[in-house]
């Protein structure tokens, strides 16, 4: 049975080795100002070290140039395109027509990926992507499982299908949305999207026989978060993906925490080993239990299973997890006293999961004691007062430096 690439978000160079760390085979990134992220932590030396890491470790990168370009916006393409080939980087994520020659001529033996943003919902797009060099497309998510399905069947042979499989949704078509613009002068087809589409709203109809007097449409007190998706979530259809033969599975969320991605990319690379060694016995509820512990929003399949799936707009318009949330980072185990940096307030008796590689099993202990990290001083809790603190504790299941803690509220 072939096992089809999982492909995570790398917001950043400590965010990459996060992810290969808990499983992916592949990871996507791309400096702030190209790649329809302007808030991620990446610039031209932290490609260069995040390539030359993943290749030492057998592992792939794909750099996202996928902005729709302003002409005075193509130096730097050029700039990025040879550096990108110099680096031998396994893909160049693309939506630009204009973009993708620049690549064609500068980093001939590099592949290309069209992105989402050019938003392929048939096989006659794929084909015409194709004939122009393209190796890669990466589907609109607006598609269902038959759509995807026809694609896979009948694309050319050497052409590789990549589809979303977990992460947010985006209000706009294929993620190609005008809300930002208008309303905070910060353009999503430029890598500055604002989110408005997650903003709380107060929407007024007028009456039909009384022109003028506006009734307010609220949700509950707190206005209306009718624009606002739920996450999407494929973790129960992994199986029919992969019987589909679907090349390369994709997690959305280059700004998402180093927590964020630990827990997804360990979900779906579990489940996806779990479901090809023994198909008969695959149970999707124990991956999306763990997934149900980091999420921020409702989940839904989107259009997959039902082209005319209305069930994926969330209206509490909740941004938090009441349950969980990010407790620590490893720095450094040692079976005594290892040194974490904390994320969250940690407290003696706070219940802590370690997120292992590869297991879903929860691994979960009580603090007992924490120490200073300097004076070696016992303290009762402790704040993160500033990013990167660190502080010493006790845990009591062998782990390596780099895995994840998890905080039971």
């Amino acid at each position: 049975m072939k096992k089809p690439e999982l492909l995570a978000p790398a917001g950043s160079f400590e965010k990459a080795k996060i992810a290969f760390m808990y499983g992916a085979d592949a990871i996507y990134c791309g400096t702030s100002s190209l790649s329809l992220r302007t808030r991620a932590k990446m610039n031209d030396s932290d490609l260069v070290k995040t390539i030359e890491y993943a290749h030492k470790l057998g592992k792939r990168v794909h750099v996202a140039i996928n902005i729709f370009a302003w002409d005075e916006a193509y130096e730097e393409v050029r700039k990025q395109a040879k550096l990108l080939s110099d680096l031998k980087v396994d893909g160049i994520i693309v939506a630009d027509g204009g973009i993708v020659d620049v690549v064609k001529e500068i980093a001939p033996n590099i592949d290309i990926h069209i992105s989402t943003q050019a938003n392929t919902v048939s096989l006659h797009s794929a084909k015409f992507w194709y004939k122009n060099g393209a190796k890669r497309i990466i589907l609109a998510r607006e598609l269902n499982k038959k759509q995807i399905e026809y694609m896979v069947k009948n694309k050319p042979k050497d052409l590789e299908i990549e589809m979303f499989a977990h992460g947010a949704i985006c209000f706009g078509y294929s993620g190609r949305c005008f809300l930002s613009d208008f309303l905070a002068c910060r353009s999503a087809n430029l890598g500055d999207c604002a989110q408005s589409c997650r903003w709380a709203y107060n929407i007024y109809v007028e009456e039909k026989n009384n022109p003028g007097n506006l009734m307010p449409v609220e949700d509950d007190k707190n206005g209306t978060y009718i624009f606002s998706s739920k996450d999407l979530c494929l973790i129960k259809e992994i199986p029919e993906i992969i019987q589909m033969g679907v090349d390369s599975l994709k997690i959305e969320g280059r700004l998402k925490t180093q927590y964020y991605l630990a827990t997804v990319i360990n979900a779906y690379r579990t489940a996806i080993d779990d479901y090809c060694s023994n198909p008969e016995d695959y149970d999707y509820t124990k991956y999306l239990n763990e997934i149900e512990k980091v999420k921020t929003r409702s989940l839904t399949t989107f259009y997959f299973n039902d082209r005319n799936n209305k069930d994926f707009q969330e209206y509490e318009g909740k941004q938090y997890n009441p349950n969980y949330e990010y407790g620590a980072k490893i720095i450094q185990y040692n079976e005594e006293k290892s040194i974490i940096e904390i994320k969250n307030k940690l407290t003696i008796g706070d219940k802590l999961e370690l997120i292992i590689p590869g297991k879903i099993e929860t691994n979960s202990f009580t603090i007992d004691k924490l120490w200073d990290v300097e004076t070696d001083e016992q303290l009762q809790s402790i704040n993160p007062g500033k990013a990167g603190q660190l502080v010493k504790i006790k845990i009591p299941i062998k782990s390596e430096n780099g895995w994840i803690l998890r905080r039971k509220k």
